[in-house]
């Protein structure tokens, strides 16, 4: 349909024969598991190019989201972020709600063919010697499954070249306004060995300087939502409610001692310094005529201090955050890819499957749970403070300096193979069939330094050990360590299998028809328990009590032993035959877990349907409706209920499904000068799934079908080069969204319908020129660019509900190159907007992850 570079005009330097030619390029995607072009598929598909990509410095998750209108993403740092598509969005990810915990992404992240979506922690592949990456809008579950309700996000990289050898060298030094110097290099090099065999390697290190300061502050329980009376109005401006009132909030707490927590000894400016260290080496083996054998290896190690969201009542002049505990990451991953490609007679034969294993290790500082933790005081206070009797509170509270050890470790096995017809042929069809399987082991440590001195009821001080419930999973022994007062250690098993395909018919000339399905069958487990120290307090031995047996409520063989209670004489285990008798009492909370499901299962088909139209070579239109999906989960405290028993936690969601409807344009006007892309979508969202932390429900984060919702938008971009100006060329896009929830499925009271969804900035738009011109022998360009987003919001949830307000960044690049090495200087953020990227309010505090400040640097790179 469009020639591979269109040419549309040149300039002759006065001072040296050289061509600037003002070109719109063709980009090859494989967003329908083939090659082609972007303009020749009735899917909406955008793609940063690798020309683009160094063009923007785009290096890392953060930078290219940026750079994306429809996309926006919730998390907190590097290696901890949760992408979004379209405003199908419900929350915020957090430490507690990721991992094992976590819902599953609705967003597919893929490195070439291999999917590396994890619940609330996507791999942050760094961008080195990335060919483009591609992002498919809407549904793309026939082809990508279950985490492709939203959409995909398809990071590219390049393979290796049989046709000669060479490599590129690529250097970067920053300085960032009020934030440490930053610096990276990276490397590439090809091999072509001979003719049926080439190696491509990259490596590559990137030292991000930081920009948050730490600064100094003081904190005590005195704070704590126990002791805040009804009416408190949080920061969001929604008010405390009755049901949500502290246990003690009209208590006389002038008998108290309250120390505080005081962090002088980690005041540091800039604290949150990341590096990115890592590399991958590919071959490519032609094995025959039509067979090639591509094989990759990539390792990355991601090093961060600090955190990256801001307190927005510190730091005038920066970013600002007050911490009580050191704060660190340590995310590493390796990734093994085969891909078979090959042909049996008229098929086209792709096998492909992948590797992943990856470990983290992280300490978070804890310290705002102090804001709605209700029971924290008991572990750091005296017992005659938490549970006074009918005197008033006395004793001593020691500093709230909490923090979290937090240990994972997953590996992810895919395989998928499909065949395609002859592409050409009026029908033509690709089909296959998909397997994945996820196995992550969490442990979280909850550490309360304070629980080791304060004094119990009979005047003995401390906790007694705690140790993992002894029915399944645990990866430690116990005891646990001194002042870990909760534990969350479990296993968690997503299998997913699928059989997809699609067939295009040619109805004429001009129309085609396409009709897709997928079937899926998917099972999420858990395995393993969450402790706490409750009725510990003052005992020699471990009482076990109002923890989660998760093994125990899960495992389905038909008995459950009671955990909600301090006397050991009461945790009794029931059967069924014991709900049955009438003489036993059993409780309601072991009456719900004997009918809780061994796994969070579904299996079901979804369908689309396209039909496209191409009147010229220059124009084609599209309308498709799609259907996608997203898995269950687990619920660690299932059967939990609210005061009037309205409501009960589920032990399992049910899956969210979305109904989309489109209509697509791509044209090529102007001779070819201008293209101009774009869709209106309708998207229906049933069963949206959310995450929730209602105290006056249960003490835990849970998970629940929440809400249906709808999304009303219109996306559309452009690239010109016009031939009057010769060597330039602007190019922008746009995002409109009109999200609401339209029925409230929770009866909890955390959801209002008619708001609108999370990360759904109503506008979200973006907008460069570069110019190049002939200097001397050289080629000179200049390119500013601008970005915009309205204002969202980061979470349904009404308590948990916070403002991001709208931003504007401006940045500019300029240099000069020539056919073996380039020099450029540029500035991001020119006008050091403190742009809002996410914000998270689940402990009560606004915690805000701003972009970098103004950085401004040089880039060089060579060619060899």
């Amino acid at each position: 349909m469009f020639k591979k570079k269109l040419l549309v005009g040149s300039v002759l330097a006065a001072s040296a024969s050289v061509s600037v030619n003002a070109q719109i390029e063709e980009v090859i995607v494989t967003a329908t598991k083939r090659e082609q072009s972007t303009q020749d598929i009735p899917v909406t598909v955008s793609a940063i190019s690798e020309e683009s990509l160094e063009q923007l410095g785009v290096t890392n998750f953060t930078d290219y989201l940026i750079q994306l209108p429809g996309i926006t993403a919730g998390g907190s740092g590097p290696g901890q972020n949760t992408i979004y598509i379209r405003g199908v969005a419900s929350t915020t990810p957090n430490l507690t709600t990721a991992g094992v915990a976590g819902l599953a992404p609705n967003v597919a992240l893929y490195l070439d063919e291999q999917p590396l979506s994890q619940p609330g922690r996507n791999l942050d592949v760094y961008t080195a010697d990335i060919s483009r990456v591609e992002v498919l809008s809407g549904p793309q579950g026939t082809l990508f499954g279950a985490s492709s309700q939203a959409g995909t996000v398809r990071l590219i990289t390049n393979k290796p070249d049989h046709s000669e050898s060479y490599g590129k060298v690529k250097l970067g030094a920053a300085t960032t306004s009020g934030g440490d110097p930053s610096n990276n290099i990276e490397f590439v090099g090809n091999l072509a060995v001979n003719d049926n065999v080439a190696l491509r390697a990259v490596v590559y290190r990137d030292e991000q300087g930081g920009y948050v300061d730490n600064v100094a502050g003081s904190l005590s329980a005195a704070d704590s939502a126990r002791f805040r009376p009804e009416g408190t109005v949080r920061d969001n401006g929604v008010p405390v409610s009755a049901a949500r009132a502290g246990f003690q909030s009209n208590a006389d707490l002038s008998g108290v001692n309250f120390i505080e927590a005081d962090n002088s000894d980690l005041v540091e400016d800039d604290f949150n310094e990341t590096t990115y260290t890592g590399g991958r080496v590919s071959a490519s083996i032609d094995l025959a005529d039509d067979w090639n054998l591509l094989i990759a290896h990539a390792e990355q190690e991601l090093d961060s201090d600090g955190v990256f969201f801001s307190d927005p009542e510190l730091g005038d002049d920066d970013p600002a955050i007050q911490h009580f505990q050191p704060d660190s990451l340590e995310d590493e991953f390796s990734n093994t890819a085969w891909t078979l490609t090959g042909r049996i007679a008229a098929l086209e034969v792709v096998y492909t499957g992948a590797f992943t294993d990856r470990e983290t290790e992280q300490l978070v500082d804890y310290s705002d749970y102090l804001f709605v933790g209700q029971y924290l005081p008991y572990y750091i206070c005296d017992g005659s403070v938490s549970y006074p009797g009918d005197a008033a509170p006395s004793g001593t509270c020691y500093a709230p300096d909490l923090f979290v050890d937090s240990r994972t470790e997953t590996e992810i096995i895919t395989h998928e193979i499909r065949f395609s017809t002859d592409q050409s042929a009026p029908i033509r069809a690709t089909f296959g069939a998909f397997y994945s399987e996820l196995e992550l082991e969490e442990r979280n440590d909850f550490n309360y330094p304070g629980s080791t001195l304060v004094e119990g009821f009979n005047g003995q001080i401390g906790f007694a050990d705690n140790f993992p419930f002894p029915t399944g999973f645990s990866s430690d022994a116990g005891p646990f360590p001194a002042g870990v007062i909760f534990r969350n250690d479990i296993q968690r098993t997503d299998e997913q299998f699928g059989t997809f395909g699609e067939v295009t018919f040619d109805v004429s000339d001009q129309f085609a028809l396409t009709l897709g399905a997928r079937y899926y069958d998917i099972e999420v487990d858990f395995d393993g328990s969450a402790n706490s120290s409750f009725c510990n307090l003052g005992s020699d031995v471990d009482v076990n009590g109002f923890g989660t047996d998760i093994s125990d409520v899960f495992n389905n063989d038909g008995q459950v032993t009671f955990r909600g209670t301090c006397d050991p004489d009461a945790q009794i285990t029931f059967t069924q035959a014991d709900v049955d008798d009438p003489t036993i009492e059993v409780p309601a909370a072991v009456v719900a877990a004997l009918n809780a499901p061994d796994n969070a299962s579904t299996d079901g088909t979804i369908f689309k349907i396209t039909g496209n139209w191409t009147p010229t070579d220059n124009a084609l239109f599209y309308l498709t409706v799609s259907e996608g999906f997203r898995p269950g989960l687990l619920n660690r405290p299932g059967g939990a209920t609210n005061a009037d028993g309205t409501f009960t936690v589920p032990f399992a969601l049910d899956t969210d499904e979305v109904l989309n409807t489109e209509f697509g344009w791509k044209t090529d006007l102007l001779d070819g000068a201008l293209r101009f892309n774009g869709s209106i979508f309708f998207v229906e969202i049933d069963d949206l799934q959310t995450t929730i932390f209602d105290p006056s429900i249960t003490n835990l984060f849970f998970s629940d079908n929440a809400a249906n919702a709808e999304v009303l938008g219109l996306e559309a971009d452009f690239i010109w080069a016009p031939y009057s100006v010769q060597g330039l060329t602007v190019s922008g896009a746009i995002s409109l969204l009109d999200t609401e929830i339209t029925d409230v499925l929770t009866p909890t009271d955390d959801v209002r319908e008619g708001d609108s969804l999370a990360y759904a900035p109503e506008i979200q738009a973006n907008l460069q020129a570069r110019y190049e011109w002939g200097l001397s022998g050289l080629t000179a360009h200049v390119m500013p660019h601008v970005a915009y987003a309205d204002e969202s919001f980061s979470d349904i949830i009404t308590i948990n509900r916070a403002k991001l307000d709208s931003w504007v960044m401006v940045g500019i690049t300029a240099g000069v190159s020539s056919e073996q090495w380039t020099a450029e200087l540029y500035v991001d953020n020119l006008f050091d907007e403190r742009a809002e990227l996410a914000k998270n309010f689940v402990n009560d505090r606004e915690r805000v992850t701003y972009s970098r400040p103004r950085t401004g640097g040089v880039r060089l790179s060579y060619n060899f």
